[in-house]
């Protein structure tokens, strides 16, 4: 069970990766990169949904997607922290945390 939540994890990092890509690439070379980094971003989607509830792999997958790149405008591209997105980014890793402790609730009852 470890090991598909670090599929989880790595899906998540190539895609925060990925879409980093976007903002520096700038030849042909640096795309290949990014598409390559795509197809292992699925891979490993698809490796985390083969034993986890799917619902909850793309929900992590997508919440910590959009965490990660607010983190990445906040500390890499200067955008001001607002009370907003910060209320905001509290309730999705209140989400995220949830998920994972309901995960498999179903399985026992």
């Amino acid at each position: 069970m470890k090991k598909d939540w670090m599929y989880v994890a790595l899906t998540s990092l190539c895609e925060i990766l990925w879409l980093l890509g976007f903002s520096f690439a700038s030849s042909w070379w640096h795309w290949i990169l990014i598409v390559g980094l795509i197809m292992l971003d699925f891979h490993f989607l698809a490796k985390a949904c083969e034993n986890l509830p799917t619902g909850t792999v793309y929900a992590i997958f997508a919440g910590v997607g959009t965490f990660g790149t607010v983190l990445m405008d906040l500390l890499i591209f200067d955008k001001p922290l607002d009370l907003m997105t910060s209320a905001f980014m509290l309730i999705l890793i209140a989400g995220i945390i949830g998920l994972k402790l309901s995960d498999g609730k179903g399985k026992e009852a």
